[in-house]
């Protein structure tokens, strides 16, 4: 690939959008999927524990997929973001010099993240509802998972790096073995295979640390060894606020979009507590797919990142916005194909972690609401990875706002009311088609820039 400056062109800026958007979502697509069937493993593993870690798991497992969301899309886009603007712009010293303050963004981010989950994770589980062995679970999984908070940053962080130099081969292949190491960990460390003895939930938890130990170790050496497009050289680079400014000002805003996806998660947790615990075991294997639609549709709109990102920085605005509407697309119709599959067949999924009937009713009640609107939900997600790629974050932030006040203002009459369970997950429902269509309007009315003549 050539730089951007260069006689020769940049494929990124001149080849058709479809094909370059397929090259670089399928790779993300396979990490993705390893990454999937890590997290059904883990969950599988769980449920082998019984309902009360199932329910455990549905507690804290929004905690964890938050701060996947906040590493990998949020701040992660805000850093493709940043480094494929610069690489449009024809600047890779700048691009080189954004990998390092990335850098220590990650670091710091990982270390605040721990702290505040050590000190304050029983109290929010408890508020959450979490209670005796459930809550004992819950514990028992997160005091191990976030002591590996930075491992998980750097990983996500040192990916999108990567990626914004439009390289989805490595973090795709790395996160792939990442993925893999974290099965097999987890069976050892968890349920005790071979000699090793049951740690039970905080042996899976170790699984995960250790494997994105690993992966965020690989990911630095490649970076620093200059086996990659970009270069990291913490040592020759000086803080510059600008450089700063530059990743946060996208990762920034756009982190609260996570908080909202978490929120609008835990009061929906929150109200299907109430109803015993099979009907939150059942609600969070429902949503565990749900958390995982969110790394299918980041294969998809992470692929636009660089396209939109460099065509912004070359000034090529209407190039960048047909990236954003063909990913979108795409991931509408990837996300809307799984989400008529589970509502038609909801113990395809279910299944495979319990088969108490009373959480295989709960689930199936879910995904009879959430599967038809999953594609509305990609299409939301998809053009919140676009807009981040045009530095334009605002605008998503804006859909899932909408969202939560839904889902707050709902869940509030809901619970006063005290209706039955299926009006909150058709409340859910409402809340991704709210979502997906408001992103599009936001989009739609925010300006980009101005065309290059």
């Amino acid at each position: 690939m050539s730089e951007p400056g260069a006689s020769a062109p940049n494929p990124l800026l001149t080849a058709p959008i479809l094909p370059l958007l397929l090259k670089f979502a399928l790779p993300n697509m396979v990490a993705m999927l390893a990454t999937a069937l890590a997290a059904i493993a883990e969950t599988a593993y769980v449920g082998r524990f019984g309902s009360p870690a199932l329910a455990g798991m549905a507690l804290v497992f929004p905690f964890v997929m938050f701060q996947m969301m906040l590493s990998a899309g949020a701040m992660g886009g805000g850093v493709s973001s940043a480094v494929s603007r610069a690489l449009g712009a024809g600047d890779a010293a700048r691009a080189n010099a954004l990998a390092v303050h990335a850098v220590w963004i990650a670091l710091a981010a990982g270390v605040v993240y721990t702290v505040a989950m050590l000190t304050l994770g029983e109290a929010l589980l408890s508020a959450l509802g979490g209670q005796g062995e459930a809550l004992a679970q819950a514990m028992a999984y997160g005091n191990v998972a976030f002591l590996g908070s930075v491992f998980v940053w750097l990983v996500n962080t040192l990916a999108s790096v990567i990626r914004g130099a439009g390289n989805m081969a490595a973090p795709s292949v790395t996160l792939f073995a990442v993925a893999l190491l974290q099965v097999v960990l987890g069976g050892v460390l968890g349920l005790g295979w071979g000699p090793f003895p049951p740690l039970g939930m905080a042996g899976v938890a170790a699984g995960g640390v250790v494997a994105y130990g690993a992966g965020a170790a690989w990911l630095w050496w490649t970076l620093a060894s200059g086996r990659a497009r970009i270069s990291l050289n913490m040592r020759g680079t000086r803080f510059e606020r600008a450089l700063f400014a530059d990743i946060l000002r996208v990762g920034a805003v756009a982190c609260i979009s996570p908080l909202q996806t978490v929120l609008t998660i835990l009061i929906l947790t929150r109200l299907v507590a109430q109803f015993g615990t099979d009907a939150l075991a059942g609600y969070g294997i429902g949503t565990r797919l749900e958390f995982l639609l969110v790394p299918v549709a980041f294969a998809i709109g992470v692929a636009s990142v660089p396209l939109v990102g460099m065509a912004i920085g070359a000034g090529l605005v209407v190039r960048a916005r047909r990236a954003a509407w063909t990913a979108a697309g795409l991931a509408t119709a990837v996300l809307g194909g799984l989400g008529l599959i589970v509502t038609l067949a909801p113990n395809l999924w279910t299944g495979l972690f319990s088969q108490d009937p009373a959480v295989l009713d709960a689930a199936a009640g879910y995904f009879r609401w959430a599967g038809p609107v999953y594609g509305l939900f990609g299409l939301g997600l998809s053009l919140y990875f676009s807009s981040l790629g045009a530095g334009k974050a605002v605008g998503p932030v804006l859909a899932g706002t909408l969202r939560l006040v839904m889902v707050a203002g709902g869940g509030l009459l809901l619970a006063l009311w005290q209706t039955p369970t299926w009006t909150i997950f058709a409340l859910l429902s409402a809340g991704m088609a709210l979502y997906g269509l408001s992103s599009v309007v936001f989009v739609r009315l925010t300006p980009w820039g101005v065309e290059k003549a």
